[in-house]
């Protein structure tokens, strides 16, 4: 990652900021990758104030997070206004009169936000892109990052090129008092969680599947108790509810309708996470959860696995990433997905949790 020349300098210069804006649009994924690099800029910042500007759900789990200091969020859901019509979150924002802004994404609509925020320094991740428009703006730009690096190292590597001397990675995130005992009354055994929706259907394990996964673990382990969640979205809602229905007879207790905060309490009840490629995923790794996970195979795929023996991947090859073909998009189906039976998933399980 090579900075530019004022870049090296960003930590040296900004050191009497007092109120720091990290802008990055990510969802609840994007946002777990975020937190190392938030601990590091609330270390080298220690008397500033540390925001945030993130989706809804992103805030959520930046609330998490103690060294935020306050999220605000940003709606992005398809029935949302264009970003340019949130004038009064952008009004809100440049009242706070910060000093330093950080952009780890690099994408446009992020930067032009950031830039609207109208903080004195700005630290940006270029992200591959470069464009016209880029030395118009008051921004200290530094290289794209190595793509082979987990995605929270790369935004922590971002600081690096800005001269912040890193610490060990850290998630820390806290739990609300309440949602903890809430998880501790409701679970029990420590169950296996099943995740078993992504933002995509084509990232999902196909339901059938997870129903077989279920009466596979219940009759050969039925010390096993296994736990299945969905959020307040309508289709995985749905999900949850064929599956109940598939799975009758199984140890599995179904919860619906779980924001961040009761999703990070039940799973830190939990021995393992299973599920695809998701945002429960990097949630659970990041409070210490093992996790099993199944993933189509597709460029990049390496920043974004969990690190660590604890977590292990069936991964499988996809043609459709491999041809540029749209079978399974139009079919709402990921057929090299379904190729991953339940019987490997619960020979992983049973080597897992002996």
């Amino acid at each position: 990652m090579a900075p530019g020349p004022s870049a090296r300098s960003f930590l040296e210069r900004t050191r009497a900021a007092k109120k720091v804006i990290v802008v990055d649009f990510g969802f609840l994924g994007d946002s777990v990758h975020l937190v190392p690099a938030l601990w590091e800029i609330k270390a080298h910042y220690p008397e500033a104030q540390l925001h945030t500007l993130s989706a809804p759900v992103g805030a959520e789990l930046l609330r998490l997070a103690p060294c935020v200091d306050r999220a605000w969020a940003f709606p992005l859901t398809p029935k949302s206004p264009a970003w340019w019509r949130h004038w009064g979150i952008l009004r809100s924002l440049r009242r706070e009169r910060f000093d330093a802004a950080f952009n780890f994404s690099g994408s446009d609509r992020t930067i032009f936000v950031t830039a609207l925020l109208g903080a004195r320094w700005t630290l940006a991740h270029e992200a591959g892109r470069k464009h016209f428009w880029n030395h118009w703006l008051p921004v200290d730009w530094v290289g794209p990052a190595a793509r082979r690096l987990p995605v929270f190292e790369q935004r922590r590597q971002v600081l690096a090129a800005g001269g912040f001397a890193l610490e060990k990675p850290r998630f820390d995130l806290c739990v609300p008092g309440e949602e903890r005992q809430w998880a501790e009354k409701t679970m029990a055994d420590r169950p296996v969680h099943f995740s078993i929706s992504a933002s995509t259907p084509v990232k999902e394990w196909p339901l059938e599947n997870w129903i077989a996964l279920a009466r596979m673990l219940t009759q050969n382990r039925p010390s096993i108790r296994m736990v299945a969640t969905a959020g307040s979205n309508p289709r995985e809602q749905a999900r949850l509810t064929e599956l109940a229905k598939g799975a009758v007879g199984a140890r599995l207790l179904c919860i619906k309708g779980l924001n961040i905060s009761h999703l990070a309490a039940l799973l830190q009840c939990c021995r393992l996470h299973i599920g695809a490629d998701s945002g429960a995923l990097h949630l659970a790794a990041a409070l210490g959860v093992p996790t099993l996970t199944v993933f189509r195979r597709y460029d990049g795929l390496t920043e974004w696995m969990p690190v660590g023996k604890e977590h292990r991947q069936i991964i499988t090859d996809c043609r459709c990433m491999d041809e540029n073909r749209t079978d399974c998009l139009r079919a709402r189906r990921a057929a090299c997905l379904a190729s991953i039976t339940p019987g490997q998933l619960c020979g992983q399980v049973c080597q897992l949790l002996p």
